[in-house]
Order: C-alpha cells, then sequence, then structure tokens
C-alpha cells in the first residue's frame, strides 16, 4: 500500500504546521551529530492503524530515519507492548515525533473503537459501517483504520454511491419521486440506497425498487417492524433488499439494535468520536551514536 499524492501533502502541511522554521528546543539541546533508537510503544490495550502514514512522516523528515514495523496494521496491542523501532539522526526523530505520533494516535484510536463495536456486535449480527463523517483530508486513513478495526467502509464519497438523503427526498417530492428520479439515470449496474424514517416510508421505498433502504433514526421496535415489513413485501421469496439502521445508536444501546434483523448499522462514532489511542515514543537511554559533545 502506498499514500496517495493527497496524503503527501497533507502531511507536508502537518510538518511545517509544526516545525515552521525549525524545532528550536531540540536545536539547542541536542548535538548535531547524534544518533539514536526509539521505540514506539502502546501505553494501553489498542488495535494498530496508521504505521505506513508514521514512517513515511519520518521519512520526509529525514531519509536517514530507518523504521521497523514489529506488527501489521490490524494487530491487537496489548499494554507495553513495542510497536515500532526507529533508528537515526535523534534530531531528526525528535522533528518528526509528534506529527507521526498525531496520525497513529488518531488511526489506531478509530481501529480501537470499531473493533470494540464489532466484538460487541457479535458473529451472527449485523455487519458495521462506517459513514463520511471524518477529519477533512483524512478520510481514505481513516476507512483503512475501520477496516483493520474489523469494520466495513461505506460509500467513500459522494462519487461512488448513491444515496438519497431526506434533503434529496424533500427536493425531489417525496420517496417515490426521488427513486424514480434516481433510477432512470443511474449507470447501469449501480444499487440506490434511500433514507426513510418511518414505517410508510419503508412501504414506499420497496415498492419504488430501492436496493438499499437506510432505516433512519428508528427505535428497535420500529426497526424489527421495518424488517417484518420488508419480509412480508417480497414473501413467498427471500427478502431481495439491504437492510442499514442508522441514528441514535451508541455502544450502551447497541444491544438493543444487534438482534432486530437489519444487516448493517452505520455509525459515525467510529470515525468522528473516537479517543486517540494512547501511544508513546522514547528514546532508549543506552542506544545514541555518537557522543553528547557539540
Amino acid at each position: 500500500m502506498t499514500l496517495n499524492p493527497l496524503m503527501s501533502q497533507i502531511i507536508q502541511i502537518a510538518l511545517q504546521e509544526d516545525l515552521g522554521q525549525g524545532d528550536l528546543t531540540t536545536n539547542l539541546v541536542v548535538p548535531h551529530n547524534l544518533t539514536a533508537r526509539a521505540k514506539v510503544l502502546a501505553r494501553k490495550p489498542l488495535v494498530l492503524s496508521g504505521t505506513l502514514v508514521f514512517e513515511t512522516v519520518m521519512r520526509q523528515v529525514d531519509p536517514q530515519i530507518e523504521c521497523r514495523i514489529l506488527f501489521p496494521d490490524g494487530s491487537k496491542l496489548a499494554r507495553g507492548d513495542m510497536a515500532i523501532i526507529l533508528e537515526g539522526p535523534a534530531r531528526s526523530i525528535l522533528a518528526g515525533e509528534r506529527v507521526a505520533l498525531n496520525f497513529l494516535m488518531c488511526l489506531s484510536g478509530v481501529a480501537t473503537l470499531t473493533s470494540a463495536y464489532v466484538e460487541a456486535i457479535g458473529p451472527d449480527g449485523p455487519q458495521l459501517l462506517d459513514t463520511r463523517k471524518t477529519s477533512p483530508g483524512l478520510r481514505g486513513l481513516v476507512k483503512t483504520a475501520v477496516r483493520h478495526g474489523g469494520g466495513k467502509n461505506h460509500r467513500s464519497g459522494l462519487f461512488d454511491g448513491i444515496l438519497i438523503k431526506d434533503n434529496h427526498v424533500l427536493a425531489a417530492g417525496g420517496v417515490a419521486q426521488a427513486l424514480a428520479l434516481a433510477k432512470a439515470k443511474a449507470p447501469v449496474g449501480q444499487k440506490i440506497e434511500i433514507e426513510v424514517e418511518t414505517l410508510a416510508e419503508t412501504l414506499e421505498a420497496l415498492r419504488g425498487g430501492a436496493d438499499i433502504i437506510l432505516l433512519d433514526n428508528m427505535s428497535p421496535t420500529e426497526l424489527k417492524k421495518a424488517v417484518a415489513l420488508a419480509e412480508e413485501f417480497f414473501a413467498p421469496n427471500p427478502r431481495a433488499v439491504i437492510l442499514e439502521a442508522s441514528g441514535g445508536i451508541d455502544f450502551e444501546s447497541l444491544s438493543t439494535y444487534r438482534d432486530t434483523g437489519v444487516d448493517y448499522i452505520s455509525l459515525g462514532a467510529i470515525t468522528h468520536s473516537a479517543p486517540a489511542a494512547d501511544l508513546a515514543l522514547d528514546f532508549e537511554p543506552n542506544a545514541f551514536g555518537t557522543d553528547r559533545s557539540r
């Protein structure tokens, strides 16, 4: 896997934001010819994600920095596990430390929270989807972190999937009208998803031939009724529509949504509210490569 040009630009911006004209403290305190070995440690249990961007940050700061990734992304780390070993100029490692860790902590946080939700849903429950509620510019990395945590990606942006939301429905004049317009002009083979908020709208979406119905802000009881409605609509054949639940679902209420019969649960929280994972970069005290004279 390689980072796209946009991510390389974002890394450059992040480094410029942090370094500016240079690291004042390090340049005063750390000898210019000092080499060092450092380790990145998990301070709490986590699911690792973002090692490629971590290494890319360090290499952009100084190509002499060598990063050894000890665990692949998606690995579950225990408290105290060493994730990465770095060797190179001490000044350069310190210059890239915060930016590299910020990316690694953010992405590992997303993977860790996603993993917790996936485990809570269990192997027999709905699949967990992400949303477009991501930090600007980081969507590709964040959605990769969701996969590292065991979740699945919804559409990447407005360009790669049709999702008729409430404002689209209002602008088109209703559920049936919005579906008819989309079906008339959609590329061949493109699935059409529509968001509904009531059982009446659910039936309208079924009659309109939606491929996927997003059941928004429905209670578990309403979701069960929507699933039953869809089963009845297609009976005696198997249900030929995908049902997705979203809105009002959090970790505490997850168990009440898990057994409603929907195929997917989509959550914005795993990408917009994941706490940063606790990782730290520390020099190894006996691994400096020169004396400290300047």
